[in-house]
């Protein structure tokens, strides 16, 4: 018979796994049932009521976190020139164009976003395959295609973060770190919690929140009281 680690009792006691808890209770759990050495991602699972496979219930968007994410993400910005320094300006961490297209037919993709031109996606059909099932193809209901690139690049940076809900009615997103206090946590989820309750398609009907569970990378799941939110 396998033997309960010291850590998992520790998380046991402090942990009722029946019981939903307010968004304040959870985010600060969260971080008191943390017992790694690196500083853990703080991920948001929202699972809806919707059904993904008919369009008119696709739940997508982007929210702007009041404290950002805690991570340093990669952007590659694919502009005609006259757009460069705009881009670099904005604190882009790759600028160009035909040069990372050819990259990306290669096989590149060490990034986390890219933001490009409306006169440039035609460019882009073509890296469908590479970029799409790793969620960076530009969008331009999640902003990443714009001509004010400026603008796009710094609120990625300071926190902008593009979801959407999966086959099986979830959205998965990370909303901060374990070294963040427990009210930036709470926040950056709030915000996350009320955009997605703003994006409620007309077309589903009954409970639209099913669940909210916040966790840490390697952590418990800590469930939240969807009373929350109001529906």
């Amino acid at each position: 018979m396998s033997k309960t680690s010291k850590n998992r009792k520790e998380v046991i006691a402090k942990i009722d796994l029946d019981k939903s808890y307010s968004l304040d209770e959870a985010s600060s759990l969260v971080k008191d049932l943390s017992k790694v050495k690196f500083d853990e991602s703080i991920d948001l699972a929202v699972r809806l009521g919707v059904d993904p496979k008919q369009a008119n219930q696709m739940v997508r968007g982007v929210a702007s976190l009041p404290h950002g994410t805690g991570k340093d993400l990669k952007v590659l910005a694919l502009v005609t020139a006259d757009k460069e320094d705009e881009a670099k300006n904005a604190g882009a961490d790759f600028i160009g164009l035909d040069e990372y297209i050819e990259k990306i037919k290669k096989g590149w993709t060490d990034i986390d976003v890219i933001i490009t031109m409306p006169a440039v996606m035609g460019k882009l059909g073509a890296l469908g395959r590479v970029l799409g099932p790793r969620g960076l193809m530009p969008n331009p209901k999640s902003g990443t295609v714009t001509m004010d690139i400026g603008k796009a690049v710094t609120d990625v940076k300071k926190g902008k973060i593009d979801f959407k809900v999966d086959k099986t009615g979830i959205i998965h997103a990370s909303i901060g770190k374990v070294s963040f206090d427990s009210k930036k946590i709470s926040e950056n989820a709030d915000e996350l919690l009320q955009t997605i309750n703003k994006l409620k398609p007309v077309a589903s009907k009954g409970t639209y929140f099913k669940s909210i569970t916040l966790s840490s990378t390697m952590g418990v799941g800590v469930s939240v009281d969807t009373n929350h939110i109001t529906q």
